[in-house]
């Protein structure tokens, strides 16, 4: 036999006997039916050929081994004598292999279509115009029995037939008698993939351009099929200790009209802060999926974000400018900015927002309140609508409509 030496010799699959066929097509797919009459036409014996088959249907052969190049079995006759039977197949070359993981590498759909187990007409087709014969031909099975028949004998056409119906589930076997297992492949197509990806070609050229018919895009089926053979994801990245900082700003060139550059670089250092910031907590997985912060930030008004900006510590002059421009003095601002601080905008919504407590609300706040302190120590309290003041007025409480307090 020619084409070993691929270094995959070592690979063999062992099926165990499927029980006897009961009428009916002996083969299901079209590949099963080629592999059948490459059998009949290379037998010279049609007697044989219908021995043969009605071995297969009985159940008489047993368990079969594949391995590259070679199917064995043992086979029984009828009056219980059992027969060693292998039939032998030409495995492709290593340059060989190389033209057919290349051509499987170009269309998504050839290689869809093995992991579905079917071996679709225009693979053998496309295989066969670079000169690879997936399918055996006249004269391609050779035989070899322990009954030391010349040519195909009842044991050979047996197990040529249950072959046949192995093949129907399993296309990759075909693919393993020419040299190379299902996992030697999909690796094979995976490193392909990979080198692609990263530019690089590894056996081959670079890949044909698309024709005129190509179409964009795959099919759903077939992308998720890739999933064997797709380069691996990267590793999940480890974000820095601290945000980059942004460039600079500070140039010989004059900027436009109305733009600061001194503004620009805040809102570049902002932004930094929170992707670090959202990135970290994200890959922290406290919330599987959604940054602790992302519901917190989330849609934020222009006054809302002016002062979520303002609690960054922004140079005065920017301060001033998101007071200015949001209707808020810089003391009203001062105060939003130590309730973001207490709370984002669930805390900014307590301070800016009224609401007035109904009587059950005051009743559950009024006891939640008392057991903050010990017997004796309660300041006296007054209150106006959702509002606490300590007698003096040296503190300050708000019940928020969540039910919490607020400093």
């Amino acid at each position: 036999m020619s084409g070993h030496g691929t270094g995959h010799e070592a690979e063999e699959l062992t099926i165990a006997a499927p029980p006897p066929v009961r009428g009916g097509a002996f083969t299901r797919t079209w590949w099963g039916r080629a592999w059948v009459r490459a059998l009949e036409d290379s037998a010279l014996d049609a007697r044989q050929v219908k021995a043969g088959r009605a071995h297969a249907r009985a159940g008489a052969v047993g368990a079969v081994s594949v391995r590259p190049g070679r199917i064995t079995a043992v086979v029984q006759d009828r009056d219980g004598t059992a027969y060693r039977s292998d039939v032998l197949v030409r495995t492709l070359t290593d340059e060989e292999w190389d033209r057919l993981l290349d051509l499987a590498v170009d269309s998504a759909g050839h290689i869809a279509a093995l992991l579905d187990h079917e071996v679709p007409p225009h693979l053998v087709e496309d295989a066969a115009g670079v000169g690879v014969e997936l399918l055996p031909g006249i004269g391609d099975l050779e035989p070899e029995c322990g009954c030391e028949a010349w040519d195909h004998c009842p044991h050979t056409v047996a197990l040529c037939h249950q072959m046949a119906r192995i093949l129907d589930e399993d296309p990759f076997a075909l693919l393993l008698m020419r040299g190379r297992g299902q996992r030697a492949v999909v690796d094979a197509l995976q490193a392909r993939s990979a080198a692609r990806a990263g530019g690089g070609t590894p056996g081959a050229g670079a890949p044909a351009a698309p024709g005129p018919d190509a179409q964009a895009g795959v099919s759903a089926a077939e992308a998720y099929a890739l999933r064997d053979i797709l380069p691996p994801l990267p590793a999940v990245p480890v974000p820095a200790a601290a945000p980059g900082e942004p460039p600079s700003l500070d140039t010989e060139t004059d900027p436009e009209p109305g733009v600061e550059p001194g503004a620009l670089e805040f809102l570049a250092a902002d932004t930094a802060a929170r992707a670090h910031r959202l990135l970290t907590e994200l890959l922290a997985g406290d919330r599987p999926g959604v940054p602790a912060t992302a519901g917190r930030e989330a849609a934020l008004t222009v006054a809302q974000d002016a002062v979520r900006l303002a609690a960054g510590g922004p140079p005065s002059w920017v301060a001033a400018r998101l007071a200015s421009g949001t209707g808020r003095s810089r003391a009203e601002l001062d105060a939003a900015t130590r309730a973001w601080r207490y709370g984002g905008a669930a805390g900014l919504a307590v301070l800016e927002e009224s609401w007035t407590p109904g009587e059950e609300d005051l009743t559950r706040a009024a006891a939640r309140l008392a057991g903050a302190w010990e017997d004796g120590e309660r300041p006296e309290l007054s209150r106006s609508g959702a509002r606490w003041t300590a007698a003096g007025g040296r503190a300050h409480l708000r019940l928020g409509e969540d039910g919490r307090w607020w400093p």
